[in-house]
């Protein structure tokens, strides 16, 4: 096994209808609650919201990192990120993932192509491939 550089540790009780969750060190401290979209009565995150804030974070890190290593600026880069929650049809859920990132240093080619590497760089990207539907978008354009 690989050398750990980081673990995050949580503690969540109550579940996603009306939990409570909190980071070992107390820096994130929410209260979980169904949406409103669901049933419930809203008033908290839940676990899509922390999954595409999360998501997107790691991304914007990893394409920092490949924009370095290219020698690419692209320090003004921002994340629009979803997280959905669908059905599978036998009782169960899956997710489903988008990321339309916007880059307004990077134009055309370059900016797909850098979305492509930060794509294979990303630890959330790397977990959910071959596992959800994801989508990705470069300054509007489609990244395959």
């Amino acid at each position: 096994m690989a050398k750990v550089l980081y673990t995050a540790e949580a503690t969540v009780a109550g579940g996603r209808a009306n939990g409570h969750g909190r980071t070992s060190d107390g820096v994130l401290d929410v209260d979980l609650r169904l949406p409103t979209e669901m049933g419930g009565a809203g008033g908290g995150t839940n676990p899509e919201q922390l999954f595409a804030v999360g998501w997107a974070a790691c991304f914007e890190g990893a394409l920092g990192a490949v924009a370095r290593r290219q020698r690419v600026e692209a320090d003004d880069a921002s994340i629009d990120s979803k997280v959905s929650l669908l059905p599978t049809g036998d009782g169960g859920f899956k997710l489903a993932g988008e990321l339309h990132v916007t880059l307004p240093s990077v134009s055309g080619d370059a900016a797909v192509e850098l979305v492509r590497a930060a794509h294979q760089v990303c630890p959330y990207s790397n977990a959910t491939r071959g596992n959800i539907d994801v989508v990705l978008t470069a300054n509007g354009a489609p990244v395959d």
